[in-house]
């Protein structure tokens, strides 16, 4: 019986290794292909230059609000990460002047907060929770975020490749392949 047994056992153990499928080998294999590298954000985000008045370019966020919307353009920049950067300054109806460092992930929809401008022309850099990203929400209230990411930075959901490119954006009012554009 135990002889039986152990013939059994034997052949299962070999019909089962003979139908296993031997695991390509990823180093010859030339169809191979790896996962991606999981998105890390750039450990260190230096502040730009304080914002200057020759700088700012304004647009247009929508008939909801009464304040005016500008990038600085000459912070405008696409990290290696992904993430475009830019000076925020935003207008109040009041006469106030909100002035902010922050970032789009175009693919994940989300936006981040770095710093906020101080009347001395110097930076607080942002602490937790603020430095979470966020996503951006197309609200008829505060829907800057919305305009940057759709209009402006991220045509068709990608980030822009140059800060030129941002820049070009900026003087026509609008990304030439932005989603939202209208065409008559």
């Amino acid at each position: 019986m135990k002889r039986v047994v152990i013939c059994i056992v034997a052949a299962i153990a070999t019909g089962v290794a003979a139908q296993v499928p031997l695991m390509p080998d990823v180093k010859t294999n030339p169809n191979f292909e790896e996962d991606e590298e999981p998105w890390r954000e750039l450990k260190e985000v230096e502040t730009p230059a304080f914002p200057l008045q020759e700088n700012l370019r304004e647009f247009y966020v929508g008939a909801a609000t009464a304040n005016t919307y500008f990038i600085d353009a000459s912070t405008l920049s696409v990290g290696s990460d992904g993430i475009v950067r830019y000076v925020l300054v935003v207008r109040t109806a009041g006469g106030a002047t909100n002035v902010s460092f922050e970032g789009i992930n175009c693919k994940e929809r989300t936006w981040k907060h770095y710093a906020t401008g101080r009347s001395d022309r110097s930076w607080v850099k942002s602490h937790a929770p603020r430095i979470e990203w966020r996503p951006i929400e197309n609200k008829p209230i505060n829907r800057h975020h919305a305009a940057l990411s759709r209009d402006l930075f991220c045509p068709a959901g990608n980030a822009i490749n140059t800060a030129e490119e941002g820049r070009n954006a900026l003087r026509l009012g609008q990304h030439p392949n932005s989603v939202s554009r209208i065409s008559y």
